[in-house]
């Protein structure tokens, strides 16, 4: 049985997760901002002399390289993308500034509009129009396409989004568009909206892919490098990349939407969760990551996390394509303490993992989050860090917390702890918003704490969301990188076509399926997958006339050979009735003598892979843990001395009480006063109210 790798690059720290027959092993290190293929390669080496073998033997045995990244995210964050320009049909040049007038925050007066990622002077129009039915209203004028192209030629545009109307219908206009502008501009990166997302409604199409234009260069090109150095060292299988559908797909089909990989990272962490509830009997789970630079939250309802394709804005754009649902947060363990206007502020600014927390010892001077639990006692300077990696340092933190401390009025420490809580704040009221948006009340939810930092803080966000229950799993610092081991190679795509639901016209439907199969079959088999291990559900996306957004359920699910049988008839009102059914569900309402319409259909297939084991169950006879030393620390309570439990002495059926730390390899669980922690039969933490 050969090794299965899932890889997740975070702000701070590259993890790893290796799938050895039942067996995870889990591995950290920093990674590598100027080039974070290295940080891959180091960490494969480091798996490699884990196993006793050289990395190109060991390489040879890998039937499965899964990776999942941050660097659409990073790049929409830092605005440091492709110089970008848009061509598009005569009279919508302004349409993805207006943004239907959406803004973030309503109530906030000095709420900026996001900066534009291709600014007025880099959006240019050509005389053309296609109607909804794919006729041609007016032919396209190929000497205003050659003309753009030479006006952004002279603005040193790197990469080029192509939207125009109704492409999605009759692409004919917008791919000769593209043929001259590769003839005009050689070398620019393309990005054409009827391959990026595919269907109406408009604005949604030309953002998704003016922001697919944005990041597609940097994702391609590493991409590209990772893929060069990985067959240099011996890989000889092709490199799978987490989507944030949730899935994973080849390289090369990713290469035709970058956007896919946006919000990637997180998606593993999420598809990992909903796995191990499933397991332990936990379906509906709040699931938070605090990693070096952010904090994601997310939700697992009735076992499942599903994408979503419509509304999401990151990071203030639009993107359209199918994604499991994650709200990101500023705060991580690199999160910079700072005072604003006499006012403490902790994030969203980062330290990274260059140059990090000042206790990294690599030059950090700014005090950070993770500065900030070296000081109340959580973390040491005394253990390892990082698996090994290296070791802490207090050398300059209580300085730099007593200078911040000196602006506040008090001593280092006191700053320390107020870091502490102002961080818990942040995440407690980020929390809240995401349930109460979803309306959905947090005391039903099991929280599913993962990541560097997530354990440290778990147990009191709980408390004050009134959550009893918090489970960490045993391979929780890597969590991301083990949820790619669990996610399925899958594609989820779409196409639009309006109709009402009483009246559909089968044959069109049908084709929209027959294309969007074609499409998958071709992608799966290029990655080793026959049709025969293909599970596809065929899905509508339906609405009432007049609403934005659609609600997506299955007509109907298969494996193998495809069957369009359930395309007769009766599929309208099969369709209506699982609307209304979905409807009443999301909304707590029908509206009763309305027919809605059919506004496109949609395919999600994937294939079944070997996923990680996950045990349950509290069979081991309870007995009480001993602690291997004690230090002084604030737990929320004063400085006063705690119990330190080492996570390797630790087998199922031991407790521990709170106040208390937990020290595992490659994180820290902190045990409040109030709650309790217990090793379950599989090797994972449940903390519950004492």
């Amino acid at each position: 049985m050969g090794y299965r790798v899932g890889i997740d690059i975070g702000g701070t720290f590259t993890d790893f997760a290796l799938l050895k027959g039942a067996q995870v092993i889990l591995h950290k290190n920093l990674s590598t901002p100027q080039d974070r293929s290295l940080g891959v390669m180091h960490g494969l080496q480091k798996l490699a002399e884990k196993e006793g073998l050289g990395l190109g033997a060991f390489l040879k045995q890998c039937d499965a390289i899964v990776h999942g990244t941050t660097i659409a995210d990073n790049t929409l964050i830092e605005m440091n993308g492709a110089v970008t320009g848009l061509i598009t049909t005569e009279g919508f040049r302004d349409e993805v500034e207006y943004r239907r007038g959406y803004k973030e925050s309503i109530w906030d007066v000095r709420l900026t509009p996001p900066k534009q990622i291709a600014p007025r002077r880099r959006r240019l129009t050509v005389p053309e129009r296609i109607l909804f039915d794919g006729s041609v209203h007016k032919p396209l004028d190929e000497n205003a396409v050659r003309e753009a192209c030479r006006r952004l030629k002279k603005q040193n545009v790197e990469s080029v989004a192509i939207s125009l109307i109704f492409s999605f219908v009759n692409p004919a206009h917008e791919k000769r568009v593209a043929q001259i502008v590769a003839e005009e501009m050689p070398g620019v990166h393309l990005s054409l909206s009827h391959q990026v997302l595919p269907r109406s409604p408009e604005f949604d199409r030309s953002s998704t892919t003016v922001v697919n234009a944005y990041v597609g260069p940097r994702v391609t090109s590493y991409l590209e490098n990772l893929v060069n150095r990985l067959k240099e060292a011996g890989y000889r299988n092709q490199l799978m990349v987490m989507q944030a559908s949730g899935g994973v797909m080849t390289k090369e089909y990713i290469e035709g939407s970058p956007i896919r990989v946006l919000a990637s990272g997180p998606a593993g962490g999420v598809i990992g969760s909903a796995h191990v509830g499933a397991a332990k009997g936990y379906p509906n789970l709040l699931c938070v990551d605090m990693g070096g630079t952010s904090y994601d939250m997310s939700m697992v309802i009735k076992g499942a996390a599903p994408a979503v394709a419509g509304w999401n804005i990151h990071h203030r754009n639009l993107v359209g394509v199918p994604m499991v649902q994650v709200e990101t947060l500023g705060a991580g363990g690199g999160s910079i303490c700072h005072v604003k206007n006499g006012e403490l502020h902790v994030g969203p600014a980062s330290a990274g993992s260059e140059p990090g927390p000042i206790c990294y010892g690599r030059g950090g001077t700014q005090p950070t989050v993770t500065d900030a639990l070296l000081m109340l006692g959580i973390l040491s300077d005394e253990a390892e860090f990082a698996g090994g990696s290296f070791s802490l340092s207090r050398k300059g933190v209580v300085e730099a917390f007593a200078a911040l401390g000196a602006q506040m009025g008090y001593g280092a420490e006191d700053a320390a702890f107020d870091c502490w809580r102002v961080v818990n704040a942040n995440m407690i009221q980020a929390v809240r918003r995401t349930t109460a948006g979803k309306g959905v009340d947090s005391k039903d939810l099991v929280m599913l704490a993962y990541g560097g930092n997530g354990p440290a803080f778990a147990a009191v966000h709980a408390d004050a969301l009134g959550i009893g229950k918090v489970l960490v799993p045993k391979a929780s610092p890597t969590f991301s990188a083990l949820g790619t081991l669990v996610a399925r190679p899958s594609i989820d795509e779409e196409r639009s076509y309006i109709c009402p639901v009483g009246n559909p016209d089968l044959n069109r439907l049908k084709a929209l399926w027959q294309e969007l199969d074609e499409r998958a079959t071709k992608y799966f088999a290029e990655a080793g997958f026959p049709r025969e291990q293909v599970l596809a559900k065929y899905q509508v996306n339906m609405r009432y006339r007049g609403q934005n957004w659609a609600l997506s359920f299955a007509m109907h699910t298969g494996k193998g050979v495809p069957d369009y049988g359930f395309v007769n008839a009766g599929l309208g009102d099969k369709a209506l009735a699982a609307f209304n059914a979905k409807h009443m569900e999301e909304f707590g309402h029908v509206r009763e003598g309305e027919l809605p319409e059919i506004i496109g259909v949609r395919l999600a297939s994937y294939v079944e892979t070997p996923t990680p084991v996950v045990g349950a169950g509290f069979e081991s006879a309870r007995q009480t843990a001993q602690p291997s030393r004690q230090r002084r620390a604030n737990l929320g309570e004063g400085y006063q001395s705690t119990k330190v439990y080492a996570g390797k002495d630790l087998k199922p059926g031991h407790q521990v009480p709170g106040p208390a730390i937990i020290e595992e390899t490659f994180t820290t669980i902190v045990v409040y006063p109030g709650w309790n922690a217990r090793v379950d039969d599989a090797g994972d933490y449940e903390l519950s109210r004492a």
